[in-house]
C-alpha cells in the first residue's frame, strides 16, 4: 500500500529524515514513535507531499505521491489544527470536506451522527466557529472530517493529545475499528506509548531521523518502548 524508499530530508546540511527502505500493507495499523525531532512529522508531510523530498520517494497504492495527486480522493489525514477551516462552523466544516469526497449532506450526517458520544455534546448544534473551540474539540472535529468518504488511508499526528482520558478511550476504539473491521490503514504518530501499543499492530521507532526498531506489537512491545526510552538519554 505505502512504500517508502531511499526518503531522505535535508534542511541547511542537517539531515533530518533518512529511511532507506519502509513498507506499509493495506489495512495495517501502524504507529511511528520516537523523541522530538525523531522525524514523525517530517515523514507524514512527505507522505502528503506538503514538503518535498531530498532524496528518495513515497508512493502510496503505485502512486508516487511528490508527482502526482492521484492519491488524494483515497487518503485523508489530521495533522494539526491549520488542516481546520477556522471561520467555519463543524457542520459546515464537514459539509465542505464531504463535498471535496463526493458526499451529499445525508451522507456526512449518516457519519458524524456516530460519533456523537465522541463529540460529548460539545460540538455539534454550538453555532461556535471551529477557530473558537478548545484545542481537544479541534482535535476531534478535524478526526471525524479525516473519516468522511471512507478514505483508505488515514493519517493522524499525535490524535491522543489534547483529549481527555474518556475521549482517548473512544478514539481507541475508533482507530481499532477502521483497522480491523473496515481494512483501513491507519498511521498514527504518538508520544504516548500506551495508546499507540493499544491500538497499533506494529511499532517503528524513528530517533535523529532513522528507523531504530521495527516491532510486531505483543504484550511485551510496551515493555521494550520505555526500555529503550529510558535508555536514549533525552
Amino acid at each position: 500500500m505505502i512504500t517508502t524508499s531511499n526518503l531522505s530530508k535535508t534542511y541547511s546540511g542537517n539531515e533530518v529524515l533518512n529511511i532507506e527502505s519502509l513498507d506499509i500493507p493495506k489495512g495495517q495499523s501502524f504507529g511511528l514513535v520516537g523523541n522530538n525531532g525523531a522525524g514523525k512529522t517530517t515523514y507524514f508531510s512527505l507522505l502528503l507531499d506538503l514538503i518535498k523530498p531530498s532524496t528518495g520517494f513515497i508512493k502510496s497504492n503505485d502512486i508516487q505521491v511528490n508527482e502526482s495527486e492521484d492519491w488524494k480522493p483515497f487518503t485523508s489525514a489530521f495533522i494539526d489544527e491549520s488542516f481546520l477551516i477556522g471561520y467555519l462552523t463543524a457542520e459546515e466544516y464537514f459539509y465542505f470536506i464531504g463535498e471535496l469526497r463526493g458526499q451529499n449532506k445525508a451522507d456526512v450526517d449518516k457519519l458524524v451522527a456516530q460519533f456523537e458520544d465522541f463529540f460529548h455534546g460539545e460540538i455539534l448544534g454550538q453555532k461556535k466557529y471551529l477557530r473558537d473551540l478548545s484545542k481537544g474539540n479541534q482535535k476531534k472535529a478535524g478526526i471525524v472530517a479525516a473519516l468522511i468518504g471512507n478514505p483508505e488511508v488515514i493519517i493522524l499526528d499525535e490524535p491522543f493529545a489534547n483529549l481527555d482520558p474518556t475521549t482517548q478511550i473512544r478514539l481507541k476504539g475508533i482507530i481499532k475499528d477502521l483497522a480491523e473491521k473496515q481494512g483501513t490503514t491507519v498511521l498514527i504518530s504518538s508520544h504516548d506509548l500506551m495508546h499507540v501499543t493499544d491500538v497499533c499492530e506494529r511499532i517503528v521507532v524513528l530517533e535523529k531521523g532513522e528507523v531504530v526498531k521495527d516491532l510486531k506489537t505483543s504484550e511485551a512491545t510496551l515493555k521494550e518502548l520505555e526500555v529503550h526510552f529510558a535508555g536514549t538519554g533525552f
